[in-house]
């Protein structure tokens, strides 16, 4: 179960980068970056969600157990696989840190808590 969840997992990345892009060329030039970020957090808080709901039930049911490993290798994924990219695209260890910054109005941090609870909450509503 754990080892199918990472396919949902993966299928949330093209997601993701597609929230950025909408962020970077409609959100911002519209509304400012002040105002963007959040909205975007929020965007991709629901788009996690909407993909969880979908296809979490579909690994089957597991225990209470298997609900928070899943969040907890999402979360593991998720930071590894932003900092790589941060790092990979001439970002620094710094521009990692500014991300999970809240008071910039950067969302990201309360985006990986919920990635890391989304297979409970999915598990509770739907089994």
């Amino acid at each position: 179960m754990l080892a199918k969840s990472i396919l949902i997992w993966l299928s949330i990345i093209p997601l993701a980068i597609l929230n950025g892009g909408l962020r970077q060329e409609l959100i911002a030039p519209a509304i400012g970056e002040k105002f963007a970020n959040p909205i975007s957090g929020i965007i991709l808080c629901l788009l996690i969600f909407i993909v969880s709901f979908l296809f979490i039930p579909r690994l089957g049911n597991g225990e209470r157990k298997t609900y928070i490993k899943m969040g907890l290798l999402w979360v593991l994924l998720t930071v590894i696989f932003e900092t790589a990219l941060v790092l990979l695209t001439g970002g620094t260890f710094n521009d990692v840190v500014i991300a999970y910054n809240i008071t910039t109005g950067n969302l990201w941090s309360i985006v990986v808590i919920f990635i890391g609870i989304v297979p409970l909450l999915v598990a509770k509503i739907k089994m």
